[in-house]
Formats: structure tokens, C-alpha cells, sequence
């Protein structure tokens, strides 16, 4: 089983819908991720601390398929691009398996 890196690749926001849609109306992008960030799944389903639980929920499966190197013929080996199920203001995530560190 590998690591997964996980990196957040671009953040979207579509006012339009958050005008309609939303309570509060214009609230900008996610305001929890930013491009440039980088997370580590370790294994274990624990979720990495500062990822968002609600793209957590959404992305595990995939993680786990990555960490387990399930192999999707759409993308490069060991890599996939998944994305949060906010309507409003979804965050695209690189999802790369990371080879174990050999014991010693």
C-alpha cells in the first residue's frame, strides 16, 4: 500500500450560483483550501489534518484506489484528478500515490 500526496491543484467559485443558492450570497472561493496545497494520506482512513472533512468524504474512495494502486486508464500511473462535490465553490485535487520509505 502506498502514501497518497495530495495536492490542491485550483480552487472554483461561481457567484451566479452562490447568489441564487446561498444564505449568505457572495462568499468567494473555498475558504479552506488554497493551490499549493499539500496533504499526505497515510493509510488507515484517518483523514489528514487541515483537509477538509466534506472533500474527504468525497475523495476517500479515490485515495484509497491510489493508495492500493488501482489503476485508472484515463490518467498516468500512480496519479488521478478528483475534484470536492461543492456546487458553489469546488477544489480540484491531484491525487498521486507515494511509494513507501523500505524498512530498515
Amino acid at each position: 500500500m502506498s502514501r497518497v500526496k495530495i495536492t490542491v491543484l485550483k480552487t472554483e467559485y461561481y457567484p451566479e450560483l452562490a447568489e441564487r443558492y446561498l444564505t449568505e450570497g457572495d462568499v468567494g472561493p473555498c475558504p479552506i483550501h488554497q493551490v499549493g496545497d499539500v496533504y499526505c494520506y497515510e493509510g488507515g482512513a484517518e483523514k489528514p489534518e487541515g483537509l477538509c472533512p466534506w472533500a474527504w468524504i468525497d475523495l476517500y474512495r479515490s485515495i484509497s484506489a491510489t493508495a492500493a494502486q488501482c489503476r485508472n486508464d484515463w490518467y498516468k500511473p500512480d496519479v488521478s484528478v478528483e475534484c470536492c462535490t461543492d456546487g458553489i465553490h469546488p477544489v480540484v485535487f491531484e491525487l498521486r500515490a507515494v511509494p513507501e520509505p523500505p524498512d530498515l
